[in-house]
């Protein structure tokens, strides 16, 4: 089957909750060996967190907005099929406008996928693999509160294509995905507040947040061989929310 993921291996930069996390399950369930990266000690710290479910999956502590540690992690596998760069924060309160919001977000955001992108791109060259970075609708339009957020998924657009076209003579094919309003930490000042998330819902003709699930079928198709063709492009999943 074009789905089936049996004897890959797949890591999920970010997979310890959130939408990282749903597409690290959706993978696990389609046969792959799944490892996910989170900034929290061990397993047990994510037992109490809404969004994470860790069952099944190959946890590992590493700080993406510490260049140092990508650089240092030890790999506990020897081939590698796709990776999935699903990091993301976001400073809240105009702390973006500001230098140490604007550095956080930046390095996290962006600096990190690159970072993460070469040191497992020989890795997937010899394997033939898959990228997948994943940005956010925010790369597509203003965001007047954060700045920052929505210059970095801008950018990962724009890497997204550079490194798709850059790599595919590598034998790597890079896309991405952009998801609109997902239930999840991150949007829970939007989730977790009934007048904003009715004004939100207002806007996106399904009328609805997306969930983690329907985020992880538009990987599943970047990563299997239904998309061979497909190289730079980033998937929209929003629910329509951009189309006006």
């Amino acid at each position: 089957m074009d789905t089936d993921f049996s004897g890959q291996t797949v890591l999920v930069i970010g997979g310890s909750s959130g939408i990282g996390n749903g597409m690290a399950q959706a993978f696990a369930a389609r046969g792959a060996t799944v490892h996910v990266w989170g900034t929290r000690n061990g397993v047990e710290d994510y037992t109490t967190t809404a969004g994470s479910n860790l069952t099944g999956l190959i946890y590992s502590q590493v700080d993406v907005s510490d260049r140092a540690a990508i650089d240092a992690y030890v790999p506990t596998f020897e081939t590698l099929d796709v990776l999935i760069c699903c990091q993301g924060i976001v400073r809240y309160g105009r702390e973006e406008f500001t230098r140490p919001g604007w550095d956080a977000v930046m390095d996290v955001n962006i600096t990190s996928v690159m970072d993460c992108a070469n040191r497992f791109h020989d890795m997937l060259a010899n394997n033939k693999g898959k990228i997948i970075i994943v940005s956010s609708v925010s790369g597509y339009q203003s965001n007047r509160g954060n700045p920052a957020y929505a210059a970095s998924k801008a950018a990962a657009v724009s890497l997204t294509k550079s490194l798709g076209e850059a790599w595919a003579r590598d034998n790597i094919r890079v896309n991405g995905i952009a998801p609109g309003l997902v239930d999840t930490k991150l949007t829970a000042v939007t989730t977790q507040n009934e007048e904003r998330m009715t004004a939100a819902l207002r806007a996106i003709p399904l009328r609805r947040a997306g969930t983690p699930d329907e985020l992880a079928g538009a990987a599943i198709f970047l990563a299997s061989p239904l998309s061979s063709y497909v190289v730079g492009e980033t998937i929209i999943v929003d629910g329509g929310l951009t189309l006006s």
